[in-house]
């Protein structure tokens, strides 16, 4: 027998198989998020997701056997996603800027994984298997925020109506996101980003130490 010949297939063939799967899950939930935006629940079938994601119906059944195997892997991915965006705030600390602080979280709340979350809320508020894992999710999520949120403040919460004002932030960072879903104003936005900076330096007192 001959000896046996070696084929260099080039980089793309060479990638492990757990790397391209992995590659190929990621573009399914991707899909499955923006299709969501597009069509809304009743026309975000596998086969819709599939296509858009640019592999067959069989390779996303091989990842997602139902519909609701889709989504709910979806939701945990954009929470997921919205955690590492949030972590990422401020790495070294914010210094004690409140602005800074502030603008970086409405920022977060009128970026693109919001808009993604917002989507999925209102799908789920119209199918019963995934309502449950959403809300889930979205609790975790929001404690995760607020405990950010009161972090990066440097705020006291042991003082009286410091944890209702870190919360009446990030209920106004979410209506600013809510309402750039219509128009981008970024002008008032900026203007209000500024008052609540200063509403916080007043209520907020200087920043708690660690």
């Amino acid at each position: 027998m001959g000896a046996v010949t070696t084929v260099d297939r080039g980089p793309g063939d060479r990638a492990p198989k757990q790397d391209r799967s992995r590659a190929t899950r990621q573009r399914l939930l991707e899909a499955a998020v923006a299709c969501l935006a597009e069509h809304g629940w009743a026309g975000s079938t596998v086969s819709v997701v599939a296509e858009r994601a640019g592999v067959s119906r069989g390779a996303a059944q091989h990842h997602f056997p139902t519909r609701e195997d889709l989504f709910t892997a979806a939701v945990e991915y954009v929470a997921e996603e919205r955690s590492l965006a949030l972590r990422a705030l401020f790495p070294q600390g914010a210094a004690g800027d409140r602005q800074a602080v502030v603008s970086a979280l409405v920022d977060l709340y009128t970026g693109p994984l919001f808009r993604a979350a917002l989507h999925l809320w209102v799908a789920a508020s119209n199918e019963e298997q995934l309502r449950p894992r959403v809300t889930e999710l979205e609790a975790r999520v929001g404690r995760e925020t607020h405990r950010i949120a009161v972090e990066l403040l440097g705020a006291d919460e042991s003082r009286p109506g410091v944890r209702e004002t870190v919360q009446g932030l990030l209920d106004m960072a979410r209506g600013l996101g809510l309402a750039n879903l219509l128009t981008d104003d970024r002008p008032r936005r900026e203007r209000v980003v500024t008052q609540w900076a200063a509403l916080l330096e007043e209520t907020l007192g200087r920043p708690a130490t660690g």
